[in-house]
């Protein structure tokens, strides 16, 4: 087992540093998904390898949204902010499901991010998990802001009806309904990849029970290639949406299903870590 020192921050950045090599120009911003975990044990897979790695807490603690409610963009800035003050010139941004989400649009705003791997992706914004700072969850509104102002989303639909798999919840119909409602919004709501100019890594699981990841991927390396850029996408068809690199075992969820199998997700992994391993 690797060990690794931890430095916890508490600051206007909040999380858990691991520092690297001491000559390390390379910093990995690692995001969690909508659980809120700081996911500690992944980033000590890339201080292990020698770059400065960031956990960073984005939402759930004191002083912050409590849920994933116009969380600013700004945010992912400030961390960034702090991996370049260390002397990390090339940033790459490590983001699972809703934190693929917030990856994928911070690099199009900061191009100080060299690099994005998205896990179990999506092509658009959503709506709000959870309650805001203000402590109001409902009305719907978006996920994130910047600069004061929310980001264009994808309204839910709540004709919606549940759909289970071994017994949870499976949320992919959800997610597909309401994409199917509005195209004027599905527009609106667009994450504009072609603006990035990090290099993107897209890993999806063709058996996602979650949302479309899948789908959702294909739609980014798409955008890409009509702005002439590109992007690769790491695809397994028996994988769900819970992905796991070398060494992890993180559990499922009790609430919703995660599609995929234990064997298909880390076969996924194990490829998705080989081409993150040659960015590092």
């Amino acid at each position: 087992m690797f060990a690794y020192d931890v430095e916890n921050l508490n600051g206007k950045v909040r999380g858990a540093l691991l520092p690297g090599a001491a000559h390390s120009k390379t910093g990995v911003l690692v995001l969690g998904g909508s659980s809120g975990r700081v996911d500690i044990p992944r980033a000590g897979l890339f201080a292990q390898v020698g770059a400065h790695s960031l956990a960073l807490q984005w939402f759930g603690g004191p002083s912050q949204s409590p849920g994933i409610c116009e969380i600013p963009l700004e945010t992912f800035i400030d961390a960034t902010d702090l991996l370049t003050s260390m002397g990390c010139n090339r940033i790459i941004v490590v983001g699972t499901s809703k934190g693929a989400e917030a990856a994928l649009l911070a690099s199009t705003i900061d191009q100080r991010i060299k690099a994005v791997v998205a896990i179990s992706p999506t092509s658009v914004v959503w709506g709000n998990i959870g309650e805001g700072v203000d402590g109001i969850a409902w009305p719907e509104r978006s996920s994130w802001s910047l600069k004061g102002t929310p980001l264009d989303f994808i309204p839910s639909d709540l004709s919606w009806q549940k759909e289970y798999r071994d017994g949870l919840i499976s949320y992919r119909s959800f997610f597909e309904k309401c994409l199917a409602n509005d195209v004027q919004a599905n527009k609106r709501a667009r994450i504009p990849v072609e603006l990035s100019v990090a290099e993107l890594i897209l890993v999806a699981g063709g058996d996602d029970a979650l949302w479309p990841s899948d789908d959702f991927a294909r739609e980014i390396v798409q955008s890409r290639q009509a702005h002439g850029k590109s992007a690769t996408l790491i695809f397994d068809q028996d994988a769900g949406h819970r992905i796991l690199f070398p060494g992890e075992s993180t559990r499922r969820s009790s609430l919703h299903s995660h599609g995929g199998t234990d064997e298909a997700d880390a076969e996924l992994g194990v490829r998705a870590w080989q081409i993150i391993e040659k960015l590092l």
